[in-house]
C-alpha cells in the first residue's frame, strides 16, 4: 500500500487543524471561552496551519527554499477557506476579508516552521504541538481582557455638474435604484447586498429616513440635522434582529457585536462656477481587536459604497438640470 506524501499529510492536517479550531472557538463563544472575532483566530491559527504544512515536508524536502515555504503553506489556508464556504461556515464577505492575512501569517508560519527545522531539527516536534496550541491558550485571555474598539470616519465627495437646490432633492426620498444605476463594485462582489430605494416619513429634525437593500435588509436613519441646500445629518437605528441571517455574514452583521455604522449625513457646497460639491461621511464603531486590520477594510468598503451612491446621486442630479 502506498504510503501518502509528507505534503499531503501536512496539507490535511492543516485543513483538519483549522476547522477543528474554528468549530471549537464559535462553540466556546457562548461560554466566553473563545471567538471568532480575535486575534488568536484570525492570525495565528494561520500561522499555526502554515507551520503544519511546511513541517510535514520539510522531512521529506530539505531544499526548499524560504520562498517556496511562504507560497506552500498557502494550499491549506486555500482548501480550509474553501471548506468552510461549501459547509456554510462562513459566507464570502468574511472569507474575502481573512484571506490576505490568512494568505499572510500563513507564509509566516510556514517560513517558521523551515527555519525551526533547519536550526532546531530536535525541537521541531516539540514546536510545532507548542505552535498548534498557542491559539488555544490565548483566546480566553483575547476575550475576556483585551478589548480593542475604534471608531472612525469615513469621507468621500463628489462635484456634481448641477445646481445645488437640484442635488438636495435627490438626498431625502430615493426612489428604486435600478440594477443599472448601481453598477458591480467591489463591495457587492465580496456579498454585500446593493441598495435599493429610500423613503423619508417627514421633513426636518426628527424625521425618519427608512433604507431597503437587497435580500431584505431595512434599516433606519434618524435625522439630527437639516438644513435645506447645506447639510443633512442622521443618526443609524438598527435592530439587527430585523436583518435576515442570511444577508450579511453574521460577523460583520449592520448593528450587530462587531460592526455597526454609528452616524452619517450628507454635505453641500457650491463652487464658484455653480456647480455642486456633494460630500458623504459615515462614522463606524468596530469591536474588534484587528485595529488597523480591521479598519483598512472598512475604509475600503465604505469608500467603494460612498463612492456608488455619490455616483448615483450625480447622475440623477445632472439628468434633473
Amino acid at each position: 500500500m502506498r504510503t501518502l506524501s509528507p505534503k499531503y499529510i501536512g496539507i490535511i492536517l492543516g485543513v483538519l487543524y483549522g476547522i477543528s479550531i474554528r468549530v471549537f472557538l464559535e462553540f466556546s463563544d457562548a461560554f466566553n471561552f473563545g471567538s471568532l472575532v480575535t486575534i488568536s483566530f484570525m492570525f495565528l491559527v494561520p500561522i499555526a496551519i502554515g507551520y503544519i504544512r511546511i513541517y510535514f515536508e520539510c522531512k521529506l524536502n530539505k531544499s526548499m527554499s524560504y520562498k517556496q515555504m511562504a507560497v506552500k503553506a498557502w494550499q491549506p489556508i486555500f482548501v480550509f477557506l474553501l471548506v468552510s464556504i461549501v459547509t456554510l461556515l462562513e459566507g464570502s464577505i468574511c472569507v474575502a476579508m481573512a484571506l490576505p492575512a490568512f494568505m499572510l501569517f500563513a507564509s509566516i508560519g510556514g517560513v517558521l516552521a523551515g527555519f525551526v527545522h533547519r536550526k532546531l531539527e530536535k525541537e521541531s516536534k516539540k514546536v510545532v504541538m507548542s505552535v498548534a496550541l498557542i491559539p488555544l491558550i490565548l483566546s480566553p485571555l483575547e476575550v475576556n481582557f483585551l478589548k480593542l474598539s475604534q471608531t472612525y470616519e469615513v469621507k468621500n465627495s463628489i462635484v456634481i455638474n448641477a445646481p445645488i437646490d437640484v442635488v438636495w432633492r435627490q438626498l431625502a426620498n430615493v426612489s428604486y435604484i435600478a440594477e443599472r444605476e448601481f453598477p458591480m463594485s467591489f463591495s457587492q462582489l465580496i456579498g454585500i447586498p446593493r441598495p435599493l430605494q429610500a423613503d423619508m416619513n417627514a421633513q426636518g429634525v426628527g424625521a425618519v429616513r427608512t433604507s431597503k437593500w437587497q435580500n431584505g435588509v431595512v434599516f433606519k436613519e434618524v435625522i439630527t440635522d437639516w438644513q435645506p441646500n447645506k447639510q443633512m445629518l442622521y443618526q443609524f437605528d438598527i435592530d439587527p434582529d430585523l436583518i435576515p441571517d442570511n444577508a450579511l455574514d453574521k460577523h460583520v452583521k449592520l448593528g450587530g457585536e462587531y460592526f455597526s455604522p454609528l452616524y452619517g449625513g450628507y454635505y453641500l457646497a457650491e463652487t464658484a462656477n455653480g456647480q455642486t460639491v456633494l460630500t458623504l461621511k459615515t462614522t463606524v464603531e468596530d469591536n474588534t481587536n484587528f485595529t488597523i486590520y480591521s479598519r483598512l477594510w472598512g475604509e475600503v468598503i465604505f469608500q467603494d459604497f460612498h463612492n456608488s451612491l455619490l455616483k448615483l446621486m450625480k447622475s440623477r442630479a445632472e439628468k434633473a438640470v
